[in-house]
């Protein structure tokens, strides 16, 4: 069976690292890619940002791997994220061996909610110095988190999962959250604990070992994987997904990194991770498995990009992937 992959590879370096990770995912699988676009320069030459086209292919593939929005990123993403449906963000954060890495034994994964908090779009400039935003929480896109988080957590691998959020001041909506995630986590007994994700963040920068699988409301979980990112080497290496019930888009966290793109130095391994993620929700766990060891590898041994202390251009540290595989 041939896959159809829907392909955006948006602005910036997204042209860039996008086909890096199509070669890899040529490398493994039969697949059929479907090109569409959006972005910062399809709203300069067409006036929408997001094409109906685009969202469209999206809405019906199985998978969409994307690449990186810039000014217009909100206009593209979150209405991308819509079209497949996705009520989780799963954003690893990993160090790997051979990365310069602040905490070297991180190893982490973010499970954030994706369709509302503060990202749900409601906001009104009241007058000249007054503007409002709505946080909006809902019991059930909050249970529908925990039930996905006590899935991901079953087995031997993980051991629960931790709640961070802000209930002791958002107490309606972060309550809310918190409540709806204990009450899934205990009917499916599965053990989690809580904490404050102010405090958290100090606490995963002096030793991230003392967590495993984080679950959170949606701009927690943005900054706080972020702030991750930082504690790994940086955000060229996180991958994620946006997983709804029945497709999914998988992108890098990075941005569009204007100061680099068009030099060809772009680091493609967030987008190559993500592809791997997106191999592994297709089914194929033996590719999936592959490319990660390979991306390690090369992690380890080299070539690396600049960002990494290396001096290899973004071709070439995909090529060193795909020879390892």
């Amino acid at each position: 069976m041939t896959e159809e992959i829907v392909v955006i590879p948006g602005d910036g370096i997204g042209k860039e690292v996008i086909p890096e990770a199509k070669r890899v995912v040529e490398s493994v699988i039969d697949v059929t890619f479907i090109e569409a676009d959006a972005g910062d320069a399809v709203k300069e030459e067409t006036g929408t940002a997001l094409p109906q086209e685009t969202y469209d292919l999206a809405a019906s593939a199985d998978a969409t791997l994307f690449g990186a929005a810039g000014e217009t990123a909100a206009d593209v993403i979150l209405p991308l994220r819509d079209a497949v449906g996705s009520f989780v963000n799963i954003r690893p954060a990993k160090a790997y061996p051979g990365v310069d890495a602040l905490r070297p034994e991180t190893d982490l994964v973010f499970l954030r909610e994706n369709t509302e908090g503060v990202y749900s779009g409601h906001e009104d400039r009241l007058s000249d110095d007054l503007s409002t935003l709505t946080r909006v929480v809902t019991t059930s896109a909050s249970e529908a988190l925990a039930a996905f988080a006590c899935d991901y957590v079953s087995g031997e691998e993980h051991d629960g999962f931790t709640i961070a959020h802000k209930a002791n001041v958002m107490r309606e909506t972060d309550g809310r959250f918190r409540d709806a995630v204990v009450s899934v986590a205990k009917e499916n007994d599965v053990p989690v604990d809580e904490v404050l994700m102010d405090a958290f963040a100090t606490r995963v920068c002096l030793d991230p070992t003392q967590f495993d699988v984080i679950v959170c409301p949606n701009l927690a979980g943005d900054v706080l994987s972020d702030l991750a990112a930082g504690l790994v080497g940086g955000l060229g290496l996180l991958p994620s997904a946006n997983v709804g019930t029945d497709r999914a888009l998988f992108e890098p966290v990075h941005g569009t990194a204007p100061d680099i793109a068009g030099n060809g130095i772009a680091n493609p391994t967030a987008t190559i991770l993500s592809a791997a993620m997106m191999l592994e929700y297709l089914g194929y766990e033996t590719e999936s498995n592959a490319v990660n060891d390979a991306v390690e590898a090369v992690l380890s041994d080299g070539p690396r990009t600049g960002d990494l202390g290396g001096n290899a251009t973004t071709t070439e540290m995909t090529d060193a992937i795909i020879n390892h595989l």
